[in-house]
């Protein structure tokens, strides 16, 4: 009996060992997950996830096109204790499309890639509409499942596109990142252990209001609205994002996608980009679409999509296609945001574009975002009051 158990011992430890081996990728990506934000570890791992991740690069091409140099601006007074306080990572400022401010913190480098997050959705929107312009979608009120069969019988059987452009698709999803057992970190884990984004957002089934009645952000309606790209191009996302989007904008950086375990990019919130990237596409928006001579998105859909449409709270950021307004929000003023405090904020009749990249554990604090909106603000009055 004692050598039965001492054998069964051995083969339990052994099992134990194999199993290890076999899935150790994931289960070293599940350990990344869980130690991802600690205050130790979190700078460094936004700028590296695609070596914590499984990743795809972006196949950029072609010579970039510098953006000008301007006069080294005068900055606001608290500016240096709010880029401290949001445990900024990276800033550049562009005044009518010069570089007027670019510095680097806390041992990062100009061009280290950094993940953008949230940021992301506001690039997959001006994909979007270029594939719209291009006809492969007809109209923003067809139901999803016209390009997306596999949805049918999930909670986005009856919800159309412009409802998840909107985050109006009444899908019942926890955005609770403090939450472990909250979806938005089940989806975590999924990307981890290297499962299937697309399954996870199919087997969603319950919603808790009608769709286009009611806005709720919900992050998984992003990755729905990629799988409607691929449904109707059949293209992949980093291809399409290379060719209409970041091949004319230019990288300076090698860009990447996160993925799932099948290769589907983490289009919510999974690219690497250097802040000038960022920067970049601001500037983009801030011109309609138009960026160093080409125009790159329908100058209609950069107007429309980031103008508020959605049924948001009187008195709370409003929302547009993938983009966010301010409450009281100027004409031509609004903002791409990501958690940790990424952020890429344009005032059109300032002539401003501000691009942030952080690590800030405080992200969720009251008033951290108010209090962001009122720095760019100050910075865009400085820049715009600025004598000839």
């Amino acid at each position: 009996m004692k050598k039965w158990i001492l054998r069964s011992i051995a083969a339990l430890m052994l099992a134990v060992v194999v199993i290890g081996l076999w899935k150790r990728e994931e289960l070293v990506r599940l350990n990344a997950v869980l130690s991802l934000f600690s205050e130790e570890k979190i700078v460094h791992n936004f700028s590296h996830m695609g070596q914590i991740f499984h990743a795809r690069d972006i196949p950029v091409e072609g010579e970039i096109t510098p953006l000008p140099n301007g006069k080294k601006m005068t900055l606001p007074a608290q500016f240096e204790d709010w880029l401290a306080a949001r445990s900024a990572t990276g800033a550049v400022i562009l005044h009518n499309g010069a570089i007027r401010y670019e510095a680097y913190f806390k041992g990062t480098q100009q061009s280290d890639p950094r993940i953008s997050w949230s940021l992301a959705k506001s690039y997959l929107s001006a994909l979007f509409g270029v594939i719209v312009e291009q006809g492969h979608i007809q109209s923003l009120d067809d139901p999803l499942v016209n390009y997306v069969p596999e949805l049918k019988g999930s909670a986005y059987d009856t919800v159309s596109i412009r409802n998840v452009l909107q985050m109006e698709s009444g899908v019942t999803f926890d955005e609770e990142y403090l939450d472990f057992w909250s979806d938005i970190n089940k989806m975590g884990r999924v990307l981890a252990l290297g499962g299937s984004m697309d399954g996870f957002a199919a087997g969603l089934h319950e919603s808790e209001a009608v769709p286009g009645d009611a806005w709720k952000y919900v992050s998984i309606d992003t990755h729905i609205l990629g799988m409607v790209v691929r449904g109707a191009t059949g293209r992949t996302i980093p291809d399409l994002m290379a060719e209409f989007i970041l091949n004319p904008l230019g990288s300076f950086a090698a860009p990447q996608y996160l993925t799932d375990g099948y290769g589907v990019a983490f289009v919510l919130g999974g690219l690497n980009l250097t802040t000038r990237d960022y920067a970049r596409m601001g500037e983009m928006f801030r011109n309609n679409g138009l960026f160093q001579g080409q125009q790159i998105v329908p100058a209609i859909w950069a107007t429309e999509s980031t103008s508020p449409s959605a049924k948001t709270q009187p008195g709370k950021l409003q929302y547009g296609y993938q983009w966010w307004m301010p409450s009281d929000a100027a004409p031509g003023e609004f903002l791409a945001r990501g958690i940790y405090s990424q952020y890429v904020y344009v005032n059109k009749s300032a002539g401003v574009v501000i691009a942030i990249n952080a690590a800030d554990r405080a992200f969720r604090d009251a008033g951290a975002t108010d209090n962001s909106i009122a720095m760019f603000r100050d910075i865009s009055t400085l820049l715009s009051e600025e004598s000839p």
